[in-house]
């Protein structure tokens, strides 16, 4: 087994329809399970882990979002000229009074370090926003062992929450970001970090104070509209200038309630997903996606699968190219 290969790779949620005209591929059709030998694509990682929403006091229930989300994804119809691999799940083992969280991210770290170096595009399936700290580690590790000695890594973190709440007494999936901004502070690395979809009901006063100092790119919900939509895209094109490397993080509760209720904190006014795309296409077509995941997928609260449909819907986009 390779450091990314994580056995058994289930394979039976990719199934689907099947259509009698030529050239009418979907995803189940297409996607195959990682090998040594996979050529270089998109390869889909799950995070199986809800404890850090468990820590962070939300609705348990993304640890099974992985799965929904492949079966939501295995349907659409296929139009991308690069292969897709399904890479496995990690899963989140607690023990005795060790919920695990910690030793999910440092593996979920690893097997992505791993799938850099192989040429893949890494797309993580959640899984609890906790992802966000295991998936940064695998890009900043992936690129300490290529020679990046002080790599200009942007976050662009499609969200309602900054999850920037101080990780000193327990880390969780409202940490990550300040986990990161430590990391980045000891190694001598700059922390560029844009957060678009802030809901101002959601984050104190105390963690816009800390955004603001961290010099966090901050766009609200009630912000992002139709007519304002182009205005902060050359925002978010600015910000990509200034980095060498994305990683796009997509926690579902950016959606409002109405396009994503299966999320442990469903937004009372969110942004809706035709918007999100927009924002999507330009860190896509940037050049410099390296990484992203999709996050708080909770399919014991979703209505008749909106909310893995939209996750499934964003993925698809995310990878046509």
């Amino acid at each position: 087994m390779t450091p990314y290969m994580l056995d058994p790779i289930d394979m039976s949620p990719w199934a689907g329809r099947e259509d009698p005209e030529p050239d009418s591929p979907r995803w189940h059709q297409v996607v195959e399970p990682l090998t040594v030998d996979s050529p270089v694509g998109v390869a889909l990682l799950g995070f199986a882990c809800d404890a850090g929403v468990a820590r962070n006091q939300g609705r348990i229930g993304a640890a099974t979002g992985p799965r929904a989300i492949r079966k939501a994804l295995a349907n659409l119809a296929w139009h991308r000229r690069a292969p897709a691999h399904d890479a496995g799940d990690v899963v989140c083992h607690g023990h005795g009074g060790d919920d695990g969280m910690e030793t999910a991210q440092r593996r979920l770290a690893e097997c992505l370090a791993a799938l850099l170096a192989a040429g893949h595009l890494p797309i993580v399936l959640g899984g609890g926003h906790e992802v966000a700290f295991g998936s940064w580690s695998g890009l900043a590790r992936h690129l300490e062992a290529v020679g990046d000695e002080a790599p200009s890594i942007g976050i662009v973190n499609l969200d309602a929450h900054f999850d920037l709440r101080d990780p000193s007494r327990l880390c969780s999936s409202g940490t990550p970001f300040a986990q990161i901004a430590g990391e980045c502070e000891a190694h001598g690395w700059p922390f560029r970090y844009a957060c678009l979809g802030v809901s101002r009901a959601a984050n104190t006063r105390a963690l816009f104070k800390r955004a603001a100092d961290l010099e966090v790119l901050v766009r609200e919900d009630h912000e992002i509209t139709a007519t304002s939509l182009e205005a902060i895209g050359d925002e978010l094109d600015a910000f990509i200038a200034g980095c060498d490397h994305l990683y796009l993080t997509i926690d579902l509760d950016v959606l409002p309630a109405s396009e994503a209720p299966g999320v442990s904190a469903p937004a009372a006014h969110g942004v809706p997903l035709a918007l999100l795309e927009r924002l999507v296409e330009r860190v896509r077509d940037s050049g410099k996606l390296r990484l992203a995941d999709v996050a708080e997928l909770n399919p014991s609260f979703d209505i008749d699968g909106r909310s893995a449909r939209a996750a499934a819907r964003l993925i698809h986009h995310l990878t046509l190219t």
